[in-house]
């Protein structure tokens, strides 16, 4: 089979136009990472995330954050939602500018700190977040200032989609919600999240 010379220049100028789109993307991404790692320089306390009920440190979410985001904290939480919330207190106390990720009640109990403590959190994201508990879904209408991002999922059965929704429009004066092909578990949406970019403002 003979080649012909136009073939080799249009396979040649593929080639060229597939490596300046790879290297544009690596180029984002080390100043999406190099931009987060400076504002972990600059702020001591930084970043966290909270896995749901019954994740771990060890879980997926947590095996990717750190591998993402590396220096982030992610402890293990056990018990009632009084006490992994009294040990998320301890964490994160007398410290201030925390981006707290959580996953399901992980993204309720960082709801709940952001409540009571705005001044701490300079960002929340929160993936299919459990606010319909019947604890903070019944709870006074007190505007929550912190920046947040939400991501849920429109195939979610266990935490329904329309009643976050309508949760976070009332709750969250700075909202960017999300609503995503997936299920409560967010797997797919997790991987395609730019991570480093999203924790330090963007996406």
């Amino acid at each position: 089979m003979i080649i012909s010379s136009e073939a080799i220049v249009s396979l040649l100028a593929l080639q060229t136009v597939l490596f300046y789109r790879e290297a544009a993307w690596l180029y984002a991404r080390s100043i999406s990472l190099f931009v987060y790692q400076e504002r972990c320089r600059l702020d001591s306390a930084c970043l966290i995330f909270i896995h749901g009920l019954m994740g771990s440190s060890q879980g997926e979410k947590a095996v990717l954050l750190r591998r993402e985001l590396p220096g982030i904290l992610t402890p293990d939480f056990s018990g009632s939602l009084e006490e992994r919330m009294a040990q998320l207190e301890a964490i994160l106390e007398e410290r201030a500018g925390w981006t707290i990720i959580g996953s399901s009640l992980g993204g309720l109990m960082a709801a709940l700190y952001a409540a009571r403590h705005p001044q701490r959190v300079a960002r929340l994201v929160l993936l299919a977040p459990a606010l319909v508990w019947p604890d903070f879904a019944a709870s006074p209408s007190a505007s929550i200032p912190v920046p947040a991002v939400v991501y849920h999922g429109t195939r979610d059965e266990i935490v329904p989609l329309e009643a976050v929704r309508r949760l976070c429009e009332r709750v969250f004066t700075n909202l960017d919600f999300h609503a995503v092909d997936d299920d409560h578990g967010l797997y797919d949406t997790v991987h395609q999240i730019d991570w480093p970019s999203l924790v330090a403002g963007g996406q």
